[in-house]
């Protein structure tokens, strides 16, 4: 299953070896890995090696320890990416139009990838989100449901790469998404131009229309910029 490693950097090429496991499809989500005692027999590294190594890649998001049972490959790795974004976003001072940046570069594809791709069950979903948008009266509510529906999109582009990353670009904006809308909403009757936006964005997912679609995501992301980037 594992061949010896011989490096001086032993618990990278550990590292690079379940990698590579889990990109040929040798390791699964949710398979258990072998217990250290068989990884160092397999492996013929040191235990201190084999137990930075999992670290390493539990840090990354690879792999998850469970007490008492072991140490297992991740099932759902859409938590992975956040750890990492959010370190290199305090480390590097980046502010929110930086975030901004790439929720557009990401979102206004997604839209049109997504109209291609969409199912009718996951219209109908899209639908649900906005008549619940729609009646909840609590702003809380409303943040929940208007992410609920980007996510939603995301969902059905069917890339799980980009499912991720906005999940990810997500975790970095829950800190100002409640202030983003409140400033819009400053003017009455942005409240009515955000519900139609999002109206829109569905109009487009509906009609297949990729086009009509990702003009309707850039409109709205506008209208964020211009309230809560640009000001």
């Amino acid at each position: 299953m594992f061949t010896q490693v011989k490096s001086t950097k032993v618990y990278e090429q550990i590292i690079d070896q379940f990698k590579a496991m889990i990109a040929d499809g040798t390791l699964k989500k949710g398979d258990k890995l072998p217990s250290e005692r068989e990884l160092v027999s397999q492996l013929g590294v040191s235990r201190s090696a084999i137990r930075e190594a999992l670290s390493a890649l539990q840090m990354i998001g690879f792999v998850e320890s469970r007490h008492g049972e072991g140490n297992f490959i991740k099932e759902n790795f859409e938590e992975s990416l956040i750890d990492p974004f959010l370190l290199i976003f305090m480390l590097n001072g980046s502010d929110k139009e930086q975030i901004f940046e790439l929720r557009r570069v990401i979102e206004v594809e997604t839209a049109a990838l997504a109209a291609k791709k969409i199912t009718d069950k996951e219209i109908e979903e899209l639908k649900e989100c906005l008549n619940k948008l729609n009646e909840v009266e609590d702003e809380e509510e409303k943040v929940k449901y208007d992410k609920r529906f980007h996510y939603n999109i995301a969902k059905a582009s069917k890339n799980i790469l980009i499912l991720n990353m906005l999940n990810a670009v997500s975790s970095l904006m829950d800190s100002f998404i409640s202030e983003a809308r409140g400033k819009i909403l400053m003017v009455e009757e942005n409240r009515s131009i955000l519900m139609r936006q999002h109206e829109e964005i569905l109009e487009g997912l509906v009609k297949k229309d990729s086009e009509v679609a990702s003009k309707a995501m850039s409109e709205h992301l506008d209208l964020i910029y211009e309230y809560n980037i640009k000001k």
